[in-house]
């Protein structure tokens, strides 16, 4: 999986490609952390280009989005698709992380 980064207005759109699974879900961790330790209160994953989410890919989430909360801040979901889309309905997850057609919905929202 490739994970890019990059700081926007309202907060850091983190921007995944390939497959998220038990292997790569600690990398959306690690590109987190130094923002969250930084400051930062909002995050936006980016997964118009994720072809694929275990559920260790979703406890990644989870762990990313309880880190958030202690300073008010908030992890959503965008371009969500396909395969990734369904697992997200059907765990429920589309619940508990919010979810958003681009980037800037996300941002508008947080």
């Amino acid at each position: 999986m490739d994970i890019s980064s990059i700081k926007q207005e309202r907060g850091v759109l983190v921007t995944l490609v390939g497959r998220m699974d038990a292997v790569t879900a600690v990398q959306f961790e690690q590109a987190c952390d130094p923002w969250i330790k930084g400051g930062e209160k909002n995050i936006v994953a980016d997964f118009t280009r994720l072809e694929y989410i275990s559920s260790m890919g979703l406890g990644s989430l989870l762990s990313v989005a309880k880190k958030l909360q202690p300073n008010g801040g908030r992890l959503a979901i965008c371009g969500l698709t396909g395969m990734v889309k369904e697992v997200f309905r059907l765990s429920g997850f589309d619940k508990l992380i919010p979810g958003f057609e681009n980037a800037d919905a996300a941002f508008q929202k947080l």
